[in-house]
């Protein structure tokens, strides 16, 4: 009786764990984002710079004194720190801190690539950094006249910092940040 058992049960097993299908890996896919498509427009108010926005971002004022902002972005939902100062010291010293704030990001970045910024007739020189991996911040820029003024731009996403989640977001913000870098102009 416990062979015949044993037998059944050996049949019953092999027979269930058979089958025809083949089963196939999906192919990785991302959270669906509803972007909204881009248009600008040009922002401009007191302070000496303007650049053209995404309109669905919002312009907020930090600091009445010294122009810094904060720029909600609305559908990414993040922000942009924008900063702008008058230059004290040295050219250098603004670029060097600017750096320095891109490379702490260097233990989590998996890449990070830089884009130089010269314009030479709108008298705009700096640099966008685009970091890779699960980063913070992932574009960070600085652009100057290179004589006595300098604006700093980090932007900070309302999620936990997972790449492949965010990659569509993240294409889709880029091309918003490199059409304000390459739209921005001194007054």
């Amino acid at each position: 009786m416990n062979k015949i058992f044993a037998f059944i049960l050996i049949l019953t097993t092999l027979f269930s764990c058979g089958g025809n299908e083949i089963l196939i890996p999906k192919p990785p896919s991302y959270l669906r984002t509803d972007l909204p498509k881009h248009e600008y427009e040009l922002f401009t108010d007191r302070c000496p710079y303007s650049f053209e926005k995404a309109k669905s971002y919002i312009v907020k004022e930090v600091s009445a004194e010294n122009c810094h902002k904060d720029i909600d972005l609305g559908p990414v939902k993040g922000v942009i720190h924008f900063s702008y100062i008058e230059m004290k010291e040295s050219l250098g010293s603004y670029v060097n801190f600017a750096n320095d704030k891109v490379d702490e990001h260097k233990l989590k970045a998996t890449a990070i690539e830089d884009t130089r910024i010269i314009q030479p007739q709108k008298k705009v020189y700096g640099t966008f950094f685009e970091l890779k991996g699960d980063v913070a911040t992932p574009f960070q820029f600085y652009l100057t006249d290179s004589t006595s003024r300098f604006v700093s731009g980090v932007v900070y996403l309302n999620s936990k910092p997972n790449y492949d989640s965010l990659k569509p977001t993240l294409d889709y913000l880029k091309e918003d940040l490199i059409k304000m870098v390459n739209t921005f102009e001194w007054k």
